[in-house]
């Protein structure tokens, strides 16, 4: 009889356990890129665990869809997704192989879209090929610009509360010091940003018309003459004396662009390379969200005092 009282003791202990880890489980996050995944870890901290797709210093538009990523998604609790057919070229073969009902379109509870409620730009009023590789709903860069962060942010904010309700005062109040600390420092860099007001930019791809617009920065040309497609002899023949007529003073491109025709343009014109990360993690100072735009708007000051 003792026996059998200290083997339902036992049963039952394993059963608290095993009760007490499954309630105290994380959720699965994946987000297809690490701006997205970061704001994800700022909303959720210790409650979730956050695993990114794209490399944060590969170009987000050509992502390899690897096996393994199909393991994570079926796991998935959350998929958070930028939109505008930004990982179109990837993420529907993988989500269709992962099999997982939660991060199925149409599931508003576990599914998020980024770009839900952002002022897009760039919407195009028709579409040809011979325009190049142009997003049909509009530019997809908007994590470029901080108040888009927060705006994604509160969306993540919101689905955690639907699926976690238990943990939702505390998912509101890491918004609410997330979105905080965003403010004050998007204080400071338009106010380090400000004495550039109205720099003519080139850029090498459409990445940057909302961090432009959001500091003030006029881009006037990309070296690539068409989206998606590579510079030209007969498009950099035309763009350097453009610059030069102009004034342009910064050439930005993102970490993964190629160096040597940027390097080219600028020699021609005087203006100088910048060299930009565009997603977090992207270089080891870029660890956080915050810290991306401290790193930019460092870079872009930088280049111009010089």
């Amino acid at each position: 009889m003792k026996m059998k009282i200290k083997s339902f003791v036992y049963l039952c202990f394993l059963f608290a356990i095993g009760w007490t880890s499954v309630a105290y489980a994380k959720l699965n996050i994946v987000a297809t890129t690490s701006e997205l995944g970061a704001l994800a870890k700022e909303i959720g901290r210790d409650n979730v665990e956050v695993i990114n797709i794209a490399k944060p210093t590969e170009d987000p538009h050509f992502v390899d869809a690897k096996p393994s990523f199909i393991v994570k998604l079926n796991k998935a609790d959350m998929l958070i997704e930028g939109g505008l057919q930004l990982e179109i070229g990837w993420l529907p073969p993988l989500v269709a192989s992962a099999r997982n009902q939660k991060i199925l379109p149409g599931n508003h509870g576990h599914l998020i879209v980024a770009s839900t409620g952002i002022q897009v730009l760039e919407v195009p009023t028709s579409l040809d090929r011979a325009m190049g590789d142009v997003h049909p709903f509009g530019n997809p860069h908007f994590m470029l610009d901080p108040l888009n962060g927060e705006i994604v942010a509160s969306h993540i904010c919101d689905r955690l509360c639907q699926i976690d309700l238990a943990n939702c005062d505390y998912y509101k109040e890491n918004l609410k010091i997330f979105t905080k600390r965003l403010d004050q420092k998007l204080s400071e860099w338009q106010k380090a940003m400000e004495p550039f007001r109205g720099t003519k930019v080139v850029t090498y791809h459409k990445t940057f018309p909302y961090f432009a617009e959001r500091f003030n920065l006029d881009v006037v040309g990309e070296l690539e003459p068409k989206p998606g497609i590579p510079p030209s002899p007969t498009h950099i023949n035309t763009l350097v004396p453009m610059m030069k007529n102009k004034g342009v003073k910064l050439i930005i491109i993102e970490e993964f662009r190629e160096r040597k025709i940027p390097e080219f343009v600028a020699a021609q014109t005087g203006a100088k390379v910048v060299i930009i990360p565009i997603m977090v993690g992207g270089l080891k100072e870029t660890n956080d969200y915050i810290a991306l735009f401290d790193y930019i708007v460092k870079q872009i000051i930088s280049a111009l005092k010089s």
